[in-house]
């Protein structure tokens, strides 16, 4: 008998609800959230391998790095891109495909300021950190100020494996 009341209560509060659904722009805005986690999944993981196979000294939270909108590029020792993450194209229209292989300098163009350009070079050659606005120019050949943040990777041995790059868009 008791159950039998707890019964048609329950079926008088589902009769009594409304469907709420969601409207269609919160598809649209999930699945650009839900697309931004797995590329920065993606992006981390490759990271992580490259971090592992050139057996880097020091590490960085990479994660957070991505879900702050950070563009992250690494290069080799020679200065080859062989890492640019997939939201690079927000920020200048390359996917990163299209940026491996080559050198950073292809973002620059007459109006990169020489000198800005030059300090970043000779923190490279010597090997040490740097934080600089510079002038780059987007595939459509617009320009942007790039805040970069640069910094040389030695592996466990000391020996210089990789450059690294945090890359926002500057104010």
């Amino acid at each position: 008998m008791e159950f039998k009341e707890y019964e048609k209560a329950i079926a008088r509060y589902h009769n009594n609800m409304t469907l709420m659904s969601l409207p269609l722009n919160s598809w649209s805005f999930y699945t650009s959230f839900f697309g931004k986690i797995r590329n920065s999944v993606g992006d981390t993981s490759l990271l992580e391998t490259i971090v592992a196979q050139n057996k880097w000294k020091t590490t960085w939270s990479f994660n957070e790095q991505l879900q702050d909108d950070t563009v992250i590029v690494v290069t080799d020792a020679n200065l080859k891109i062989v890492f640019a993450s997939k939201n690079i194209i927000e920020m200048n229209g390359y996917v990163p495909e299209e940026v491996i292989g080559n050198s950073p300098k292809m973002f620059q163009g007459k109006l990169t300021n020489d000198k800005i350009s030059r300090e970043i070079s000779i923190a490279v050659k010597e090997q040490k950190p740097f934080d600089k606005v510079i002038i780059n120019y987007c595939k459509d050949g617009s320009i942007y100020k790039c805040h970069i943040k640069g910094y040389p990777v030695f592996n466990t041995k000391g020996k210089l494996t990789n450059f690294i790059a945090f890359e926002k868009i500057a104010a």
